[in-house]
């Protein structure tokens, strides 16, 4: 017996073995069928762009061997006849994970985390695995490649999709008949990262999206200093990074946000990644195109939402039902816009979506050659593959798909999907389409059959005289058999083999329930026709707007020349309160302010009756924002609020409204050194990078109190927890970075840390401090802390125990910024009082009034009117709380902030005085172009009212044509503070 078990595994061995030309085939007796094959006379799409009628492909050994009209065949040659079939190169998917085992996640012990790694010898960073290969982890998944097959795939690049830096990718043949010897065809064909950490680590950091962006930086910069020696020891993640730089690089974005995100940290490091995109890349189509990349796109467009509950569908959003409008267009619009794409897969519910999604694509205008470059060649180029991929040109491999037509068409059928020349068959290429109406007498009973259903899987119903009886159907392997038993339970046994059907006549044997034989002659009375379904209504594209949501603009505002005629102006100057001023608006800067000026060609606007100011600064927001903390270590300062920054947010629109042209993006305080700051003009519809500030001042935010210490969420692992920790994590990281300063004016080679540069941008007076502060006596440690190492905190923000130091804050030159009347939310705050502001005023200290709050940013000139209560401040010294004070603590006065000729001009026209409950913002102005109008306003709440009910018509219909519904799911953003996400 276990001599028969070594037999048989030595020769499973052997056959296994087989597939490797070099190795002796000991015991062999079968020869290696080396003979040609050709299948002639098909239609062949040698390429996307070169189609040949009536062509011959001829292969052997797995590979193309020539391909034309006419082609010489060899002696020893199986000719296939391919008459009226249609020959495709099989479609390559470059992001997959096929084969792949899922990482387990890590479990998690409540708040508490990891912040050390887990590994030695490896990056510092466990989320950070170039060195993971995806052949190490690869078993072949029949059940899953037979899908794959059936959907038209050959050929899949798959990898393990887990962490940022996630190691390199394996290219796949789908070959079931040999063994990964053969059907493997590169085990290092990509490196792939994400912005995404694993789930298999539990080590903290980073907990956001600017933690992913630095965390990167870092890992490139880290790699250089380490390529270029300057490491004594070995980090086998960034050996292997460096092994993979020559390799493609794929990046995982998944949105378009993201896409160019991921693009900018390539263009610092010198990479074009090719990225997967998010389908809504059609939004910012000219900036898209512009990063250079070759994109990688789901064909995920959104079921329609279920609309017929009106409660349900309240809170869905109009970007939500928008994307669900436009999404299967995306395809069109980047053809029609010249960006590169192959299609995947991912993101796909199943495989089975793949050809109904993509037909849906093709439907909204792409091409289908376009759509055949994005499944062969596109990808075969992207993964550098194109001389072995992609195409049925001579020497490639033989990869192809036949099918009864057109590929892209409901009705073509897909017979057989073939891969290194081994055939597999999806549909059976011999069944023919017997669908139709017939007449059949059998045994001197007339019957009518109908059959219908697919074409190669077809049901038959079956009647005499109106009476329904039961039957059924049976088509395989060249067989038709057919089972009818009358309402006596008298039975007919029909069949036939493919010879006894004919284009409009099924003629074979049929067997009696007695036992007797006899034949049948079916006759065509009348053809299949296929009904139109209604779930083929198209609803006519909305248009796209800046932003593509609610409230976007058609077309992003413009500066624009205009004056202000006879306006009450504030000019938060010396000048004080003008009446009856004019004020000139010319190429996005305040030209002149005076009386009777002249227009000369501007846009008049009469401003009798209204006041006009300086756009209100918030000094310290949250919104617009994707994440506000990077909470997984005590120091963030390497993180950029600039990378998170969230055009699309509501709030932007909101705070229009409500009078306010620039804020401070600040990052959160879930850590004593948190991250640097975006400093922004609400430019609704602009990009990200369009909106901040340039040449920004630049800005980091610091924290006191309860939330860097992390009391209020019970979290025991992470250093600092007490008050005099906090102190410590200052004076510890402010020497690293003294030392790191020095030996970078040393000359000597050193280790680029942005975390160190950032703190030394400090030290040098390069970057200022906002600091989270509410305790007297930590306000006085901050301080101290600055002036041991020579430097001074510009703001301490919140500060509402400001009060009781307002006169050390003047001697050692700090702001404030804090709140009007907030107190008692939080134990650290039960000192507040609504006099802060004032006294600090008083004192000398530069004081503004912001808002730390989406809501409260909306009435910024209330909650300054609040110190005219609290403190008995003028008018004026209230007014500059919200305009020219923030803009000095910000370091902008010389450019905004006030109604000074030659500064921005960031203007809002008020319908009454701008102090009063009663005021209304009729125009906010930022450098010379309008971003909101009352006038406008009142349009667009009319047009947003319109659009949802156009959209929920359009979905209903489509629910009714019988196509897939999903439930309306409330898309609504979190309202950001400075604890959100610590």
């Amino acid at each position: 017996m276990l001599k028969f078990r070594a037999t048989l595994l030595t020769l499973f061995s052997c056959t296994i073995l087989a597939a490797q030309e070099y190795f002796p085939a000991n015991g062999e007796v079968k020869t290696k069928n080396n003979n040609y094959m050709a299948l002639t006379n098909a239609k062949i799409f040698v390429s996307p762009s070169q189609v040949l009628e009536k062509g011959t492909l001829l292969i052997r050994n797995g590979k193309v061997v020539k391909v034309g009209k006419s082609v010489d065949l060899p002696e020893n040659t199986v000719v296939v006849e391919a008459a009226g079939r249609w020959i495709y190169p099989s479609f390559i998917d470059i992001f997959s994970d096929f084969g792949i085992s899922k990482p387990e996640k890590a479990e998690a012990e409540g708040r508490s985390a990891e912040y050390e790694p887990s590994r030695d010898g490896y990056y510092w960073n466990d989320h950070i695995m170039p060195e993971n290969d995806a052949i190490d982890k690869f078993t072949y998944d029949q059940k899953e490649a037979e899908k794959l097959l059936k959907n038209g795939f050959g050929v899949v690049n798959s990898h393990i999709q887990d962490g940022i830096a996630r190691g390199t990718g394996v290219l796949i043949a789908l070959n079931d008949r040999e063994n990964d010897a053969v059907r493997i065809l590169n085990d290092r064909s990509a490196q792939y990262f994400s912005f995404t950490k694993s789930i298999a680590q539990r080590q903290s950091y980073p907990t956001s999206l600017m933690g992913a962006m630095a965390l990167l930086r870092q890992m490139y910069a880290d790699a250089d200093w380490y390529e270029k020696g300057n490491v004594d020891t070995k980090d086998r993640s960034l050996e292997a990074l460096m092994a993979n730089k020559g390799l493609v690089q794929i990046f995982s974005a998944e949105d378009k946000g993201n896409v160019l995100r991921a693009d900018g940290i390539g263009d610092q490091f010198g990479i074009q990644y090719a990225i997967l995109a998010g389908g809504d890349e059609y939004e910012r189509v000219s900036e898209i195109k512009a990063t250079n990349a070759s994109l990688i796109l789901p064909l995920n467009f959104p079921d329609a939402y279920d609309v017929e509950d009106p409660y349900a569908v309240h809170h869905l959003s109009l970007k939500s039902m928008r994307h669900w409008n436009q999404a299967p267009a995306n395809p069109k619009i980047l053809a029609e816009n010249e960006v590169p794409f192959a299609f995947t897969l991912h993101g796909l519910k199943t495989s089975d979506d793949f050809m109904t999604r993509l037909q849906k694509a093709i439907a909204y205008g792409l091409p289908k050659t376009k759509a055949l470059h994005a499944l062969t060649t596109e990808p075969a180029r992207i993964l550098q593959k194109s001389n072995d991929l992609g195409t049925l040109q001579e020497g490639r491999i033989a990869n192809f798909l036949i099918s009864s037509g057109d590929i892209f068409d409901k009705e073509t059928v897909l017979y057989e999907n073939w891969v290194q020349g081994k055939k597999y068959v999806v549909n059976d290429i011999d069944k023919k389409d017997i669908r139709g109406e017939y007449d059949v007498t059998i045994d001197n009973q007339k019957f009518s059959l109908s059959i219908k259903g697919k074409s190669v899987e077809p049901k038959i119903e079956v009647k005499k005289d109106t009476l329904k009886l039961k039957a059924q159907l049976k088509y395989n392997e060249g067989w038709l058999t057919i089972a009818i038993i009358d309402k006596n339970n008298k039975t007919y046994r029909l069949s036939t083999s493919n010879e006894g059907i004919t284009d409009n006549q099924i003629k074979g044997k049929v067997l009696l329930g007695d036992g007797r034989e006899s034949t049948f002659s079916a006759v065509e009375t009348a053809p299949f026709s296929q009904k139109d379904k209604k779930e083929n209504y198209m609803p006519p594209l909305t248009e796209v707007t800046y932003p593509n949501i609610g409230y976007g603009y058609e077309k992003i505002p413009q500066a624009q020349n205009m004056l202000f005629k006879n306006a009450t102006v504030w000019t938060s100057e010396e000048q004080g309160i003008l009446k009856n001023t004019d004020v000139l608006v010319k190429n996005g800067k305040i030209q002149k302010v005076g009386a009777d000026l002249n227009a000369g060609g501007a846009t008049v606007i009469d401003a009798t009756g209204k006041h006009l100011t300086a756009g209100i600064i918030d000094e310290h927001s949250h919104i617009a924002a994707l994440a506000i903390n990077e909470a997984g270590q005590n120091s963030s300062a390497e993180v950029q609020m600039q990378d998170v920054v969230d055009n699309e947010d509501k709030g932007i629109y909101h705070a229009l409204a409500g009078g306010v042209t620039t804020l401070q993006l600040l990052h959160g305080s879930a850590n004593p050194i948190g991250g640097q700051s975006a400093i922004m003009k609400l430019k609704w519809g602009m990009l990200p990078n369009e909106m901040v500030y340039e040449n920004s001042p630049k800005f980091i935010k610091f924290a006191l109190g309860e939330n860097v210490k992390q009391s209020n969420w019970g979290s025991y692992t992470r250093f600092p927890q007490t008050r005099m920790g906090v102190e410590q994590v200052f004076m510890n990281y402010f020497q690293r970075a003294k030392e790191y300063l020095a030996k970078k004016e040393s000359g000597e080679p050193y280790r680029y840390d942005e975390e160190m540069e950032t703190l030394g941008e400090i030290l040098r007076g390069e970057r200022f401090i906002t600091c989270h502060s509410y305790v007297q006596s930590e306000i006085n440690m901050m301080m101290k802390v600055a002036e041991k190492f020579d430097f001074k905190v510009n703001t301490f923000t919140h500060i509402l125990e400001g009060y009781k130091v307002a006169d050390k804050m003047k001697e050692h030159g700090v702001g404030g910024g804090t709140f009007s009347d907030w107190w008692a939310y939080k134990f650290e705050v039960n000192d507040a009082i609504p006099y802060n502001a004032a006294i600090m005023h008083n004192q000398g200290v530069t004081v503004a009034i912001n808002s730390d709050d989406a809501e409260m940013i909306r009435r910024l000139n209330q909650e300054a009117a609040k110190t005219m209560k609290y403190g008995a401040l003028s008018e004026e010294e209230a007014w500059k709380m919200v305009t020219i004070n923030p803009a000095k603590l910000l370091h902008l006065d010389q450019r905004t902030g006030s109604i000074k000729e030659g500064k921005d001009a960031d203007l809002v026209l008020w319908s009454h005085h701008p102090l009063s409950i009663y005021a209304k913002a009729e125009k906010t102005i930022i450098d010379g172009a309008i971003f909101f109008d009352i006038e406008k306003d009142a349009m667009l709440r009319k047009s947003v009212k319109e659009e949802r009910n156009k959209l929920i018509n359009q979905m209903l219909i489509v629910k009714q044509g019988g196509a897939k519904t999903q439930k309306p799911e409330e898309d609504k953003k979190e309202l950001m503070h400075c604890d959100t996400g610590a």
